[in-house]
């Protein structure tokens, strides 16, 4: 996998007939979010599959997604191409998946039916694997979608079965928060390389006034929320909230 910072995020799901795809197993649903410079766009990508073969049983509890359902939907072959345009991989955007091995597995062996001579396609993506951030955020505790969903304050009640679009969303907005100190940083950080390359008091760097709209309120406020959950009265902001 490549490494590289993007300003565009793909937040991706699958779900699928079973849990190996080596054994012939195959995706049957692909949900996508995109997000740049930290806010979700709403052109998002979601597609059911005809995967020409049942799920195993302990896959249809989770997903719900039945081989009759699924029947008079596209195969892969069927969408690859209006895949790849959406993700547009030559503009490096990162693609975010929760534990994402599993789903790389299933979409290299996927395109790999297309074409088997082709390099695997997770080599041409610049993963960012969000389980491993938060483990590495959040040691020793449970960092399933649901739990994170939980610690962030983030509304999961519609999850009553799994899905690749649902989830896509869900993990979105867990990931917004997970990141957001890094946020934070890298500003900080872009601020101190302008002042050193203006070399100038940075009281004297001209100021621009941002009023926030009832939306960004409203996230906010959701936000601050979650830090107190985790953070307690140290949050700065519910400290200097009026």
């Amino acid at each position: 996998m490549n490494q590289m910072h993007s300003s565009r995020w793909i937040v991706l799901d699958t779900e699928t007939t079973g849990t190996d795809a080596d054994n012939g197993h195959r995706i049957i649903e692909i949900g996508c979010i995109e997000i740049v410079e930290r806010r979700k766009t709403g052109n998002n990508f979601h597609v059911y599959l005809n995967a020409d073969r049942d799920s195993e049983e302990g896959a249809l509890r989770v997903h719900g997604l039945t081989r009759e359902f699924l029947a008079d939907k596209p195969r892969f072959g069927d969408i690859a191409a209006k895949l790849l345009d959406y993700l547009d991989l030559d503009a490096g955007p990162e693609i975010v998946i929760h534990n994402a091995a599993f789903d790389l597995a299933f979409l290299d062996a996927e395109f790999a039916r297309l074409d088997p001579s082709a390099r695997p396609f997770s080599e041409s993506l610049t993963v960012v694997d969000s389980l491993q951030v938060a483990r590495e955020r959040h040691p020793g505790q449970a960092n399933s979608l649901n739990a994170l969903c939980k610690r962030y304050s983030v509304d999961a009640t519609a999850r009553t079965l799994h899905g690749a679009l649902l989830d896509s969303e869900l993990l979105a907005d867990v990931y917004l928060a997970l990141t957001a100190g890094q946020a934070a940083l890298s500003l900080d950080l872009a601020v101190e390389s302008v002042e050193q390359r203006l070399s100038v008091d940075p009281r004297r760097l001209p100021r621009r006034t941002i009023v926030p709209s009832n939306a960004d309120l409203e996230r906010h406020s959701k936000r601050v929320e979650a830090l107190v959950k985790i953070a307690g009265d140290a949050v700065v902001w519910r400290q200097m909230a009026p």
